[in-house]
């Protein structure tokens, strides 16, 4: 038996591949609104999440559209759409991935962390903070914070690991989702989240900023779900 590719692809590229191919085949028509996601979950056999990101990446390839209070609909054909769902990863698995690698990261830097590398989380923390609600936004300062929990565990093999998460994992996909959730409460949320952290990390409580980080990435985890659903149903003012 000759040797074979393995299959790399990711789960909501597939559900995103097929559900263009019924777009492009007239299953569904221009202005259409597509299956709930459970409904869509249950006939192809797969997670609401996943569902819910082919559904993200469609968005933002301009195939459908979410509107406001209603559903998900199939957009007009418009010529030259971006394909943007090769661009990162899943922003469910990409959270998973984190819970398993970032909690013991923060529990590992509460252990080793040095007087200077706590200065660099709280300038991080701090920076952050005063950017909320800037025009330039948060992500610089939040990535700073999580990679200098990482430096701090002195394990290049660790700080590596959140590098990639970090710098390859958050696309395309992962930016759309944030458009349907963050809002000044959700911001506020990470900040409040992130001096928990801190202060675990701060007092070498290696249990506490264990479960300081699993609550803040859970949470973001919650509000990814949520967010999308809330675009959907909520009323225009």
């Amino acid at each position: 038996m000759p040797i074979q590719v393995i299959d790399s692809d990711r789960l909501y590229r597939k559900i995103a591949r097929q559900l263009s191919g019924l777009i492009a085949a007239g299953e569904f028509t221009p202005g259409q609104r597509l299956p709930a996601e459970r409904q869509l979950a249950q006939q192809l056999g797969v997670s609401r999440p996943s569902v819910r990101e082919a559904l993200i990446a469609l968005e933002i390839e301009g195939k459908v559209e979410v509107r406001v209070g209603s559903g998900v609909f199939v957009a007009q054909p418009r010529p030259q759409a971006a394909e943007a769902v090769s661009e990162g990863e899943g922003p469910f698995e990409l959270i998973q991935a984190r819970l398993v690698v970032e909690v013991e990261t923060a529990a590992c830097a509460a252990r080793e962390a040095t007087p200077a590398e706590l200065a660099e989380i709280r300038t991080a923390a701090e920076d952050q903070r005063r950017q909320q609600g800037g025009s330039r936004g948060t992500e610089a300062p939040d990535r700073a914070f999580h990679l200098a929990i990482a430096r701090a565990t002195h394990n290049g093999a660790l700080l590596a690991v959140v590098h990639l998460l970090w710098d390859q994992g958050r696309g395309a996909i992962w930016k759309q989702m944030e458009k349907h959730f963050e809002t000044p409460a959700l911001r506020a949320a990470t900040l409040r989240d992130h001096r928990a952290i801190l202060q675990a990390i701060e007092a070498h409580d290696p249990r506490e900023a264990r479960k300081a980080m699993r609550s803040h990435l859970e949470r973001v985890d919650r509000e990814f779900a949520r967010g999308f659903e809330l675009k959907k149903r909520q009323r225009d003012a």
